[in-house]
Formats: structure tokens, sequence, C-alpha cells
């Protein structure tokens, strides 16, 4: 007869006390990136990505058991988690969302097209602050408000999207970014024609209503 031991013994996959996970610690590790956002990206974690194309499947299920799906583009070596979208069922809703402005809107589209442009060229796309501030200045009538004024809202815009990490700080530089490739994901080709057309006629001085539009976030506004 076996005597006990005064404690069962864990199986050797067992990470920490009392661990009931099934997956394994790199596994685990690319499903804490893609909750905690905003994007895996191939170029920044290096260890991680041939883990998420590895486990594509198993992460794709365990992200549908939270109501998320995995976006994933291998060529640009960028993934994301983001909402599922059925109206039909109460969903609870993980990642809430952030309102993006007109001057957000306007600076992310000529962020993405600029990001199309560098890749065309292969080259990476780096932006200055100045740079966007300057090229946004047409839109100014359409915001609504004094030239300082504007250059205020642009820079709310950028910081806030170095939150979400659609802009990176190069480093030894506080005004020079990264545009990330996962903006070039965002919008569709459809979108960016139809957002194009839009803000021609606003730079113009057409003034046509710009319905906000909604931007995964991890905190309230």
């Amino acid at each position: 007869m076996t005597q006990a031991t005064g404690h069962e013994e864990q199986p050797a996959d067992v990470l920490f006390v009392n661990d009931t996970g099934e997956l394994p610690l790199d596994t685990r590790r690319v499903l804490v990136q893609l909750l905690s956002g905003p994007s895996l990206e191939g170029r920044r974690h290096p260890r991680l990505w041939p883990v998420l194309l590895r486990d594509e499947q198993v992460i794709r299920r365990r992200l549908a058991e939270l109501f998320l799906e995995l976006v994933l583009d291998r060529d640009v070596q960028v993934a994301f988690t983001s909402q599922v979208a059925a109206e039909e069922l109460d969903i609870p809703i993980l990642l809430r969302r952030a309102q993006l402005t007109f001057v957000d809107s306007v600076l992310l589209l000529f962020l993405r097209q600029r990001l199309t442009q560098a890749e065309s060229h292969g080259e990476r796309a780096v932006i200055a602050r100045d740079e966007m501030v300057e090229n946004l200045m047409p839109y100014e009538r359409a915001a609504s408000t004094d030239r300082a004024g504007f250059s205020k809202r642009v820079n709310a815009s950028v910081e806030k999207l170095k939150k979400h990490n659609i802009l990176q700080k190069l480093r030894a530089s506080e005004d020079r970014f990264e545009i990330a490739p996962t903006l070039k994901l965002l919008f569709s080709a459809e979108e960016i024609i139809a957002l194009t057309a839009l803000y021609d006629r606003m730079a113009a001085g057409e003034l046509p209503t710009l319905a906000r539009q909604p931007l995964d976030d991890d905190e309230d506004e």
C-alpha cells in the first residue's frame, strides 16, 4: 500500500500553486499581450509572434470564450483583439470604446496614408509632431476653432494615439514618432476612399457633418 505524502503531486506542466490552466507558458503570454493590448507585433514581440502563429487556433478559441475575435495580418506581422459584433446577443463588453473627435479622425487618416507611402518605398513610417500639425491645418475651419486652439487639439490627438500605441515615440526624440503597422488594419480600402473624399471637401470649405467613430480602448474617456 502506498502511503500518503500529505499533499497531491501536481502535474509537471503546472506553472504555479493551484494552477488549473491547460496552456503552456508562452501561449499564455501571447493571450495576456493580446488582452492587455493594444497589439502584438512581430517586430516588437519577436518571441511571442511565432507562438501566436503556432497556436493561432487555440488562441482564437480562448478569445471567443470572451466574445473577442483575433485580427491577424501575417504580412504586416500585427495582431490585436476586436469585440465580436452580434446584435442579436446580449454580449458583455470587455473592450470599451473611446469616441474619436473630428481631429482624431483626420489625423488617423493622414497617418494611414503616410504609412502606406512609407511601405511602398520600403521605409519606416516616421513623422514629426510639427508635420502632423502642419498637414492638418487645412481642416482648421472645419474644426471651428482658432489656429492656436487647433494646434492644441492636434497635440491632444497625438497624445491619444500615443496612448493607443498607434504612434510610437522614437528613442532620444520627444517629437518624432513611428506609425505602428496596426493602423493598416483599422481602415478598409473603401473607408479610406470615402473618408478621403469627405475630408477633401472639408478642406475646400464644405462642412458636412462627421459622425464620430469608435476606437477600442481600455478605459473610459
